[in-house]
């Protein structure tokens, strides 16, 4: 699966070990098993987290100065609830990276990088149909949001700001 972030495809660093008991310097462990490996690691290896898109962010609220990556799961792209929860962490002070990980499109790549995502992990066979280049030109087409809250100025206070001033 490529990963993408906003300069195209980058590296994956993070071996994916189901209950953390990898050897790698760089492991992403299910939510299920995250105290454990937290609790084992005393070879001071980067530990991350692969959590479904139904998990609170409160619930990693206690973990997020000992994890340096959160991989968040979006079953389809149609599932917008991988955004809320990015966008909590990032709210709760999280600093790590954020991954994305499941078939999300082009067209939602301003968004999650909006919402705090750092980079998408994305399945073959939407990488297939929309290739990078596809991804960077969205990226770059979207330069203002509706929502408040995602830096720069919104749409709406745009053109409210127009009306009173013109």
């Amino acid at each position: 699966m490529p990963l993408l972030d906003s300069a195209g495809v980058s590296a994956d660093v993070w071996d994916f070990s189901e209950d953390g008991s990898s050897a790698a310097d760089n492991i992403l462990v299910a939510f299920a098993h995250l105290e454990a490996a937290l609790a084992g690691n005393g070879r001071g290896r980067r530990i991350g987290v692969a959590i479904p898109n139904d998990v609170k962010s409160s619930a990693l609220e206690p973990f997020l100065d000992q994890i340096e990556l959160v991989s968040i799961a979006f079953p389809s792209y149609g599932d917008g609830r991988g955004f809320s929860i990015a966008k909590q962490l990032r709210g709760l002070g999280f600093k790590g990276v954020l991954r994305a990980s499941g078939p999300l499109i082009a067209d939602q790549f301003a968004y999650a990088l909006a919402c705090g995502f750092d980079e998408i992990d994305l399945p073959e066979s939407v990488a297939s149909r929309q290739p990078v280049a596809q991804w960077l030109a969205m990226n770059a087409t979207v330069s203002h949001t509706y929502q408040r809250g995602y830096g720069g100025q919104n749409i709406l206070d745009a053109r409210r700001a127009a009306r009173t001033t013109g």
